[in-house]
């Protein structure tokens, strides 16, 4: 892959990558093509300048977050914190026995949770700087389990796949619960320091429960960590972190997306040009995207917040820099 760098050049002076903060590709366990740029940036809605950014600069993930939430479950329900998927949602929520006490609610799963089908009201294609989208009235919310919990119902639970920040904020919850430890602080010692990552943030509401959804910022080196060790079935350098098993059932299809790819627990499953692709995604352009087939990782960073075409910047990388040079 020595023609990554220049393919990268290329496809910055043809405007191909609008926006690009940073990508880090890694294929084997070597680093093949980094790459930091400088641009505006912000801290979810909090303006942090034009920004020169570098190896350490930690970068927000926003829904990205979301896929390592579902690797702090796996690792949680292999230690029996937390319960199995199939598990009725609102047993783990007694503080709401008005909401359990409805036939219909009651019929939600873990599982539901984890595929985004809860089948209740939800809207997130609505800018984030608004009080009408979902995530947003949540995280201003009193309570906001009861907030995502409460939601009216518009469909059978399972029926078909919603996106919704409000399905991890309740697994976020149940990890939390379930270790006697918050879900920042759990992240740390399970994760994070057994992958050698130490630079973390994780932002949290105005109640300080960290954000399950949006929260996490890493550097893209350190994501490019977390692509690896998917890639791996969840073991880093022999030292198993996540269990194997959860890797292969996060990661079976299960629902089709609003786009037509699949969804699994909490990351997207495709193909780009015939290869298997699996991934994390955030609003802006943020990626992280493994490729099976051909052992590789890249990690994208990229400022393109709420921008309607935030998708060309990362696909366009895949498909005019980084796979390209695998040919």
């Amino acid at each position: 892959m020595t023609q990554l760098p220049d393919l990268l050049a290329e496809a910055l002076s043809a405007g191909r990558l609008e926006g690009l903060h940073a990508v880090v590709a890694v294929r084997g366990g070597q680093t093949v093509l980094e790459h930091y740029g400088a641009g505006a940036d912000f801290s979810w809605d909090a303006p942090l300048g034009v920004v020169d950014f570098g190896p350490g600069t930690l970068h927000d993930l926003r829904s990205v977050t979301k896929s390592v939430t579902v690797l702090l479950y796996g690792i949680a329900l292999d230690a029996g914190r937390v319960p199995e998927p199939a598990a009725p949602l609102l047993r783990q929520f007694r503080e709401y026995p008005d909401l359990a006490a409805e036939p219909e609610r009651a019929r939600l799963t873990v599982d539901h949770a984890l595929t985004m089908s809860l089948g209740l009201e939800w809207r997130e294609d609505i800018p984030y700087d608004s009080p009408a989208n979902a995530e947003i009235a949540m995280e201003l919310a009193p309570d906001r389990c009861r907030y995502v919990l409460e939601r009216p119902i518009v469909e059978p639970p399972g029926a078909r796949w919603s996106y919704c920040g409000g399905a991890t904020a309740l697994l976020g919850r149940l990890i939390a619960a379930g270790t006697g430890q918050p879900l920042a602080q759990y992240a740390r010692t399970a994760l994070f320091a057994p992958l050698g990552i130490h630079d973390v943030e994780w932002m949290a509401g105005t109640d300080g429960v960290a954000s399950a959804a949006s929260g996490l910022r890493l550097t893209p080196r350190d994501l490019a960590r977390i692509g690896e060790l998917v890639l791996a079935n969840g073991a880093w350098h022999g030292r198993r972190i996540v269990p194997a098993g959860w890797v292969r059932t996060m990661l079976q299809p299960r629902l089709r997306t609003g786009w037509g790819g699949r969804y699994g627990y909490h990351w997207y499953l495709d193909t780009v040009a015939g290869r298997r692709l699996v991934a994390g995604m955030g609003n802006g352009g943020q990626r992280l995207v493994v490729l099976p087939d051909l052992d590789l990782t890249v990690a994208v960073t990229a400022g393109n917040y709420d921008d309607p075409d935030q998708w060309r910047t990362p696909v366009n990388l895949l498909e005019h820099v980084v796979l390209p040079a695998t040919e």
